[in-house]
């Protein structure tokens, strides 16, 4: 693989993670800490949702994440001919 061509699988690799982490933190810190208020205001089968987002719901998108990074990695494995 050329050096342009590493790079630009680095670059795109690193994007694809930080926008992943965002999405992790605006869930994990956003809805478990910062906007636990209003969304305590919804309940869903008698739970708060606030409350649930900081007991369970950023772990399940954790999860969800690990698998969106797969499968936009393996996509870009193949863009640049890395795949196995």
């Amino acid at each position: 693989m050329s050096p342009e061509k590493a790079q630009a699988y680095w670059k795109e690799n690193i994007s694809t993670i930080l926008k992943l982490l965002v999405v992790w933190f605006v869930v994990s810190f956003g809805c478990g800490i910062l906007f636990i208020n209003e969304l305590n205001s919804i309940e869903i089968s008698g739970v708060k949702l606030g409350f649930w987002f900081a007991q369970q719901g950023a772990i399940y998108v954790f999860v969800v994440l690990i698998f969106v990074y797969v499968a936009k990695m393996g996509a870009i494995d193949e863009k640049y001919g890395v795949h196995e």
